[in-house]
């Protein structure tokens, strides 16, 4: 007759430990920072950081548009509370000016950065977030291009230039990058 624990029985007992114990550590989620804080309007680019470089783009006029119903005329009446008339309305409707066109900057990698290498790598993050669907082909290009505004513009910076914060949410750059 043969004692001890077999190795289902390790198992369980490791299993056991692991869920008294909390389990092993989950990772955090990658943050989904704001963007828009990286943003500054303006005809020229910001002076500092030192060596730091830019990219230029413009943040759209953006108009809202309000339609209401409004009432011209009461309904009537009878005596015996029945609607005789109903009440009138007309539709009115205006335009609001929620955001001025403006030139924006806002940090990016410099030039000499965006290699093949570099831009493979970008279109494997994106394509990881299902942002980018074609082939990785190490080149700019409209998709790219098209992908990287769709993930900034969800973190509040409407671009298809790339911007430093969002090139490091994307772990393609560590750390404070600049020249």
């Amino acid at each position: 007759m043969r004692t001890g624990i077999g190795r289902g029985g390790w198992a369980l007992m490791v299993l056991a430990w692991l869920m008294a114990c909390g389990g092993p550590p989950v990772p955090k989620a990658p943050e989904t920072g704001d963007l828009s804080v990286e943003i500054h309007p303006g005809a020229a680019a910001p002076k500092k950081p030192e060596g730091a470089c830019w990219a230029q783009d413009v943040a759209p006029l953006v108009i809202e548009t309000v339609t209401e119903q409004v009432q011209v005329a009461p309904e009537e009446r009878g005596p015996d509370g029945a609607v005789i008339r109903p009440a009138a309305f007309r539709s009115d409707t205006r335009q609001k000016i929620v955001q001025e066109r403006t030139e924006i900057w806002f940090q990016a990698p410099c030039p000499e950065e965006f290699t093949v290498a570099f831009i493979a790598s970008l279109q494997r993050a994106l394509k990881a977030r299902g942002l980018y669907l074609a082939p990785v082909t190490g080149v700019m290009d409209g998709a790219t291009s098209a992908a990287v505004q769709k993930f900034q513009a969800e973190r509040g910076l409407d671009s298809a230039k790339l911007s430093l914060a969002a090139a490091r949410q994307l772990g393609l750059i560590a750390g404070d990058f600049t020249r």
